[in-house]
């Protein structure tokens, strides 16, 4: 039979069947597709933004998502300032990008009609104030959207993205606010079976892709087999001319000492980072990841030279879990990470993190802070001078109280082994979160100390899962204070350190009045320099 197929350049082509033959080197082919097609309503929007802004303001989708954003807004739970998907649950993050000024965040979303994951669709002008948009790239002839990447040329932005049942699918879209996407062939561009079923050398899985000399090029999650057949972390390695047709290469990363075993090579994003090159990757086993190495572009290959975690223990319950990211246009990379939930909440569970910059600040040495212009939301500024921080002795700030603040600290801790800092306090400390600091702990170097969040206590309810105490490294010079930079949103905490760490963790207090700030030095004295505190806007009004 004959059917008919989108060109790469987006006109019809005749194929004769719904098997593509492939030969030596070629990536494999897909079986016969099977009709999957969404039940979500899809629409075709105009070429400008001004007709396309005109037909969002009646869109019945739309209308749709923004009464379910009304509706769920009264939450206690749902936070205010970071992005959460309008309607149904949410998952991987997907496809961050800048286009034409605004940015472009993808999410795997499950529409109530049809939930099998689809990519959903939020705009922003700076990072931090979202918009929602229609649904973007819908199943078939795949069976789920699954986790990809997104690359911007002069003309269009290309998504690379894991069709399940199918392969890796190549969607293109130019438009103003990137409304209409055509899939590349309208097939798996690498199909995830052999034409006559033979094994592949390869794992057709999460991809990314970048450009190089002319020539794309595309990582594919997966494994291989490790210490005892057990198996680690590999991405595939893949080269098109034409994004339709893919050669594979070989697996792409050497030297990898960084990675545990059972490491899956997830949800993967590849770019240059000062002069060295990162890759971003999420484990299944031990959340998310990245390493930091040398790109080898003769042998295309990727030589890692150093390796570090964004969630230190596994990703759920309450952890960070997948990594969505793009150039900042600086020599950095922007990056946002969904969050895993620890409480049931109806007709939502996951959010997104704050959007983080990663720099490179040193030799093989990521430098991590808020990305986006998060300083418009800050209202109501109480400022705390400086205070002494007795040892063994709880000091709370009588006057800071809120559940979506962003918190400005810095901390002399001069000899204590221990410094904390406790939010979501209750007057009674029935209930706290607490944030605590070890200078000079870490086990890789002298001056590397340790952050950690615990949720031990953050809750009294019954279907709260804590979370076993987050504690990432930090290095700090000899006499360097400790500066923290901490945000609080009805269920998340986040806490950047001095510009090189973050850790994150989602919480659910039980009690109306967990809403307090406390410090503490354990051991010795400490000062308390200085203390700014913001409540924060709500972006979604």
């Amino acid at each position: 039979m004959t059917a008919k197929r989108l060109s790469p350049l987006g006109g019809l082509v005749l194929v004769a069947c719904s098997m593509v033959f492939c030969w030596p080197g070629r990536a494999a082919v897909q079986e016969e597709e099977q009709d999957y097609t969404s039940r979500v309503p899809r629409y075709t929007f105009a070429e400008t933004l001004e007709e396309q802004e005109a037909q969002l303001k009646t869109n019945p989708l739309m209308e749709r998502l923004m009464r379910s954003r009304r509706e769920q807004s009264g939450d206690r739970y749902r936070p205010i300032y970071h992005y959460v998907n309008p309607e149904g649950a949410l998952n991987d993050g997907n496809g961050l990008c800048f286009w034409q000024g605004r940015w472009h965040l993808f999410y795997q979303a499950y529409p109530p009609e049809d939930p099998r994951q689809h990519w959903g669709h939020a705009v922003s002008g700076d990072l931090i104030h979202w918009r929602d948009l229609p649904y973007a790239i819908y199943p078939h002839p795949e069976y789920q959207c699954f986790s990809g990447a997104t690359l911007v040329e002069a003309d269009r932005v290309i998504a690379m993205y894991h069709g399940t049942r199918v392969g890796n699918m190549v969607a293109v879209s130019d438009d103003p606010l990137l409304l209409n996407w055509e899939k590349v062939t309208g097939n798996a561009v690498i199909p995830i079976k052999s034409r006559d079923g033979s094994p592949l050398p390869y794992r057709v899985f999460d991809p990314c892709i970048w450009k190089k000399e002319g020539m794309y090029y595309s990582l594919s999650g997966g494994t291989l087999p490790g210490p005892g057949g057990k198996p680690v972390r590999a991405n595939f390695l893949f080269r098109s001319g034409d994004l339709a047709t893919w050669d594979y290469l070989h697996p792409f990363t050497e030297n990898d000492q960084y990675s545990l075993v059972g490491d899956d090579g997830a949800c993967p994003y590849f770019w240059p980072i000062g002069d060295k090159y990162i890759l971003l990757h999420f484990s299944h086993m031990s959340g998310g990841k990245y390493l930091l190495g040398d790109y080898d572009k003769q042998r295309d290959k990727f030589v890692a030279t150093q390796g570090g975690d964004f969630n230190f223990g596994p990703a759920a319950p309450a952890g960070v879990h997948a990594p969505t990211a793009t150039p900042d246009g600086k020599g950095g990379v922007i990056v946002i990470f969904n969050m895993n939930p620890a409480k049931p909440t109806r007709g939502w569970n996951q959010i997104m993190s704050l959007p983080r910059r990663l720099t490179l600040i040193g030799e093989d040495e990521l430098g991590i802070e808020p990305a986006g212009d998060i300083e418009s939301l800050r209202r109501d500024l109480q400022h705390v001078g400086q205070t002494d921080l007795p040892a063994n002795q709880e000091i709370v700030l009588e006057k800071i109280q809120g559940s979506s603040m962003e918190m400005v600290a810095e901390i002399d801790t001069r000899g204590a082994p221990m410094v904390e800092m406790n939010v979501f306090r209750s007057p009674n400390k029935a209930e706290y979160t607490r944030i605590a600091f070890f200078r000079d702990r870490g086990y890789r170097r002298w001056q590397q100390s340790l952050i950690s969040i615990d949720s031990s206590y953050s809750s009294l309810l019954p279907d709260v899962r804590s979370r076993a105490p987050e504690t990432a490294p930090v290095c700090l010079a000899k006499d360097e204070p400790l500066k923290l930079r901490v945000f609080v949103d009805r269920s998340v905490v986040e806490v950047f350190v001095n510009g090189k760490q973050c850790v994150a963790m989602r919480i659910y207090p039980g009690r109306e009045d967990s809403l307090g700030v406390s410090f503490r030095a354990q051991g010795a004295n400490a000062v308390l320099r200085s203390f700014d505190a913001w409540q924060m806007a709500n972006i979604y009004e």
